[in-house]
């Protein structure tokens, strides 16, 4: 079993810059499929996912201004948030997943981090 543990969250202004880091501890992360989600008000939406393989997914709205990236031999999964907009206030989640059916559900992930809070002010 993994444990995921993210920080980096805060306060920033819009157009600033976070970055997310999300260390796994437990099982090699290398095994799992990585995944961000973001919640505020409503449902958990999914923001980009990494594979095994180092392929890349981005939801719509962050293409551009979000990179995900891991770095297996530190078990450590980074989103690194440029041209923040206040709409991308949210809690952040990383979570990790043995399956690759799905990877922009949230429901394809078993393993989730207790979230890192990330306020955009305008």
């Amino acid at each position: 079993q993994v444990q995921l543990v993210e920080s980096g969250g805060g306060l920033v202004q819009a157009g600033g810059s976070l970055r997310l880091s999300c260390a796994a501890s437990g099982r090699t992360s290398s095994d799992y499929h990585m995944a961000w989600f973001r919640q505020g008000p409503g449902k958990r939406d999914f923001v980009s996912a990494i594979t095994r393989t180092g392929t890349k997914l981005y939801a719509d709205s962050v293409k551009g201004r979000f990179t995900i990236s891991r770095d297996n031999a530190k078990n450590t999964l980074y989103l690194q948030m440029n041209s923040l907009k206040p709409e991308d206030t949210a809690v952040y989640y990383c979570a990790v997943t043995a399956s690759i059916v799905d990877l922009t559900s949230m429901f394809t992930y078993r393993t989730w981090g207790q979230g890192t809070q990330v306020t955009v002010s305008s």
